[in-house]
């Protein structure tokens, strides 16, 4: 079986991807709960430097994470034109413009879901990143060809 579909990446499904990677890795926990124990410990004091340390804490790393996904689209020229994926048996096949690359699914490190995009990382920060919206109806085959091809304990997908 091969499933083939192209993919426009967009500004909000890199934003979301790197969101969704820092906020569940465990210096993105660790930042939350510091920047929310801070709020806390605001209410609880009503010392100035609680709130703006927690506010600086829980609104700098998602508005730098937005401006990194924005200038990633302004300069990465892989995002500019659509990237064509085919899933086959053998793994994951990614073409633009006459350059193929190949990636076997043994090599893969994990494949996750997110509101609106599946994941497949192919290294701890590296990823092929699926748009739900240019699946279309092929969502169903590609989570299938994933989980098919993946051990279990590395998928976590949702539909």
């Amino acid at each position: 079986m091969e499933v083939e579909f192209d993919v426009k990446m967009e500004t909000g499904i890199l934003y979301e991807y790197l969101m969704h990677h820092t906020f569940t890795s465990l210096s993105g926990l660790l930042g939350a709960v510091v920047g929310a124990l801070l709020l806390v410990a605001y209410y609880a004091d009503r010392q100035l430097v609680f709130l703006v340390g927690g506010l600086i804490i829980l609104i700098y790393q998602p508005w730098t994470l937005f401006l990194r996904a924005k200038k990633q689209m302004l300069t990465n020229p892989g995002f500019k034109k659509p990237l064509h994926y085919k899933l086959t048996e053998e793994g994951i096949e990614v073409s633009q413009d006459g350059e193929v690359q190949n990636q076997k699914w043994e090599d893969m490190y994990k494949a996750i879901s997110t509101n609106s995009s599946i994941v497949v990382y192919t290294t701890p920060i590296n990823a092929c990143i699926f748009p739900k919206k240019d699946l279309g109806e092929s969502k169903y085959k590609v989570i299938e060809m994933i989980s098919t091809h993946m051990p279990p304990k590395k998928v976590k997908i949702k539909q």
